[in-house]
C-alpha cells in the first residue's frame, strides 16, 4: 500500500484548521501547493450559497482552493447582490479591493465595467444585471453547483484516529505493551522508568529454530524495543519479545529480505540510539546494519582473520570494538571503514570485550584465562589480570578460559568475571576478588550482589545453554540453547 505525500499534508492541514493554526495552514498551503477543500457538509455549503448566506460562504472559500473561473463567478455574484441591497460600500470594497476583482479587471475588462456601470447607477435594474433568461436564483444554483464539485466532506480529526488506530493495531499484534503510555513523537513507548528488580520464574513463550540453524546470539536494544537474533545459518531477525512472534511491521522481513551474514552469526549489538545493529560472524566479518531499512550501512570484511567472538559500539555510534578467535581486540571507524586501533597481548581466543562506561578503557575477557585492562588511546595494557599469578588464591584459578566480562553499572572499578568454571566473580579492575558466586551448568541463579547470596534458581534447559539476555528495563529474561529454543522468561 502506497501513501500518498499529498494526503499527508491535507491531514496535516486538516489538523491545523481544526485548531485555529491559521497561519500556519496557509503557510503550508502555499508552500505545498495543495489544498485540503474540505467542508463539514457539502449540502449545508451548497444551500448557503443557494440562500445567498454570502458572509459564510467567504469565510469557507478563504481556506479552500478553488479555480480562477469559479470564484471569479462567485466574486462577481456577490457584487451583483450587495449593488441589489444597495450595499453599495461594501459592494465598491467587494469590487475594488480584492484579489478576484482585481483579476477580474485585468482579465475581464468588459465584465469589471459592467459592475462598475451598477455600481454608479442610482437604481438597480434586474434585467440590465443578467443575461437574458437568467435570474439571480438559477445563478446561485449554477456557482453552488460548481463550487460542490471542488469540494468534499471528510470526518473530523483525521490524522489523530488515523494514528489512534495504527496504535491499536501495534497492541493488537503484540508490539506494544497494553495499557502503558507511548511517546508518538519517538515512535516507541517511554522506557525512562524501570521496574522493579524481580527474579524470573516462569517462561511465557519460546522462539524455535532448527537444533542446526540455533541462535548464537540473542540481545535486547537498548530502547527496549526490540529483541534480535543471529543463528547459525547467518539470519538477523527482529521479533516480539511479547509474543514471540516475528515481527510484521519491519517491511523488509515481510518481504522476505531479512539481513543476512554469509557465515553463522555469533555476536550482535545494537548502539545506544538502538537505530543501529552490529554483528560479527564466523568469518571474521562485521556488518553494521540500520534496523529502520534492514540495509547493511557498512561492512568490514574482513575485520577479523577469524571468526568475531563479541562487537560492541562506542558512545556516539561512531566505532565498533570487537573481539575474535584470532587472540586480538580491534577498533573500527564506521566513517573511514578501517581497523582504527589493535590491543594484542592475549595468547589464545578473545571471547568477550567491552568498552568502560567512562570510554578511557577496554575489557577484554581471553581464553588464555585472563582479563586485561586496556588504555583505550594507547592501546597500552594496563593491568592483565593473570590465573597463574602469586595472587591465585584471591583471584582466578588457574588458566580457565574467560568467557565473558561485565562492569558494574553503579561503581566503574567493579566487574563481573565469568569463565568456564562453577564461579563467577566480583572483582576490582586490579585483580581483587571482592565476591564469588557458585552456579551449575543450564542453570538461572540470581545472587545478591551485597551479600552474594542466591535468591532464586532456574532451570533453563535441558540442553546446553549458550547465553542469556536481559530487557533493559523490564523484568524479562532471553535464554538460549543449543536445542535451538529460545525461553523467555518473567516473574
Amino acid at each position: 500500500m502506497e501513501i500518498e505525500s499529498s494526503d499527508i499534508i491535507r491531514l496535516m492541514l486538516q489538523f491545523l484548521k481544526e485548531n485555529n493554526l491559521s497561519n500556519t495552514y496557509a503557510a503550508l498551503q502555499e508552500e505545498s501547493t495543495i489544498a485540503l477543500n474540505t467542508v463539514d457538509s457539502v449540502e449545508s455549503f451548497t444551500e448557503e450559497i443557494i440562500q445567498g448566506h454570502w458572509d459564510t460562504v467567504l469565510r469557507t472559500v478563504s481556506n479552500l482552493k478553488i479555480p480562477q473561473r469559479k470564484l471569479l463567478d462567485l466574486y462577481e455574484q456577490i457584487v451583483l447582490e450587495l449593488i441589489e441591497m444597495r450595499e453599495l460600500g461594501a459592494a465598491r470594497t467587494l469590487l475594488r479591493q480584492t484579489d478576484p476583482m482585481q483579476t477580474l479587471r485585468d482579465h475581464f475588462s468588459e465584465r469589471y465595467l459592467h459592475l462598475e456601470h451598477l455600481l454608479s447607477r442610482t437604481w438597480f435594474d434586474a434585467k440590465e444585471a443578467y443575461p437574458p433568461g437568467m435570474t439571480k436564483e438559477k445563478r446561485r444554483e449554477i456557482i453552488a453547483q460548481a463550487l460542490s464539485g471542488e469540494v468534499t466532506v471528510v470526518a473530523p480529526s483525521r490524522l489523530l484516529a488515523l494514528l489512534g488506530q495504527a496504535l491499536k493495531w501495534q497492541q493488537h499484534q503484540g508490539l506494544l505493551p497494553p495499557d502503558t503510555a507511548f511517546d508518538l513523537f519517538r515512535g516507541s513507548a517511554p522506557t525512562t522508568k524501570a521496574e522493579d528488580d524481580a527474579e524470573p520464574t516462569r517462561s511465557y513463550a519460546t522462539i524455535k529454530f532448527p537444533k542446526k540453524q540455533h541462535a548464537e546470539s540473542v540481545t535486547f536494544s537498548p530502547d527496549g524495543q526490540y529483541l534480535v537474533t543471529g543463528t547459525m545459518d547467518g539470519f538477523i531477525e527482529i521479533w516480539n519479545y511479547l509474543t514471540g512472534k516475528l515481527r510484521k511491521d519491519f517491511k523488509y522481513q515481510v518481504e522476505d529480505n531479512p539481513m543476512l551474514m554469509e557465515d553463522p552469526v555469533l555476536c550482535l549489538s545494537f548502539s545506544r540510539d538502538s537505530e543501529m545493529l552490529a554483528s560479527g560472524s564466523q568469518d571474521g566479518t562485521i556488518k553494521v546494519w540500520k534496523i529502520q531499512s534492514g540495509q547493511c550501512t557498512r561492512r568490514f570484511s574482513p575485520a577479523h582473520s577469524q571468526g568475531v567472538t563479541s562487537v560492541c559500539f562506542n558512545r556516539d555510534g561512531s566505532q565498533i570494538l570487537s573481539s575474535s578467535f584470532d587472540h586480538t581486540v580491534r577498533l573500527h571507524g564506521l566513517k573511514s571503514g578501517k581497523t582504527l586501533k589493535e590491543f594484542r597481548g592475549h595468547s589464545s581466543f578473545v571471547n568477550n570485550a567491552i568498552f568502560s562506561y567512562d570510554m578511557t578503557r577496554v575489557i577484554s575477557a581471553s581464553s588464555d584465562g585472563t582479563v586485561k585492562i586496556w588504555d583505550s588511546k594507547s592501546t597500552d595494557c594496563l593491568h592483565s589480570i593473570l590465573p597463574n599469578s602469586v595472587q591465585a588464591a584471591t583471584t582466578i584459578s588457574g588458566g580457565i578460559a574467560v568467557n565473558c566480562v561485565i562492569q558494574m553499572p553503579k561503581n566503574m572499578d567493579h566487574i563481573v568475571v565469568c569463565n568456564k568454571s562453577p564461579m563467577v566473580y566480583l572483582m576490582t579492575m586490579r585483580g581483587q576478588i571482592l565476591k564469588t558466586f557458585t552456579s551449575e551448568d543450564s542453570i538461572l541463579y540470581s545472587f545478591n550482589v551485597q551479600s552474594g547470596k542466591v535468591t532464586t534458581t532456574l532451570k533453563l534447559s535441558e540442553a546446553e545453554v549458550i547465553g542469556v539476555s536481559h530487557h533493559p528495563f523490564s523484568n524479562i529474561l532471553a535464554s538460549y540453547a543449543d536445542d535451538g529454543v529460545i525461553s523467555l522468561w518473567k516473574p
